[in-house]
């Protein structure tokens, strides 16, 4: 990122308002109460904690966002620099199984092309 470094006030911060709150927190908090109440997965036993599962963190969101955003056509390394990825290679590595197959929007983009210079013919 370019330009000197700014200083921001946390929109979000821990109950006592000492600093970010952490995504551990906020999972047991906020997130798995809510999938709790969603009915996505189910209420610990009293005096217990939530499982702990990587798909019912935060993290899955993450994964939700990239899969969202590759369905829509994103450029990778788009991508790979809104996740924090250094290397666009490794973010392919880890999200192409969520890639949509590219064939139906190739052939798209050439019918398009075709269309705009008028040479489109039904056979």
């Amino acid at each position: 990122m370019d330009g000197p470094p700014v200083t921001k006030r946390l929109l979000f911060t821990r109950l006592d308002g000492e600093g970010a709150v952490r995504r551990t927190d906020f999972n047991d908090r906020a997130w798995k109460p809510a999938l709790v109440a969603a009915g996505v997965i189910p209420a610990p036993k009293p005096g217990e904690r939530h499982q702990a599962a990587r798909e019912h963190g935060m993290h899955a969101l993450r994964h939700f966002h990239a899969s969202v955003l590759l369905d829509t056509g994103e450029n990778v390394k788009a991508l790979s620099n809104d996740l924090g990825h250094n290397d666009p290679g490794f973010t392919l590595r880890v999200y192409t199984h969520l890639m949509p197959s590219s064939d139906a929007r190739a052939r798209k983009a050439v019918d398009g092309l075709y269309r705009q210079s008028g040479s489109v013919s039904d056979n």
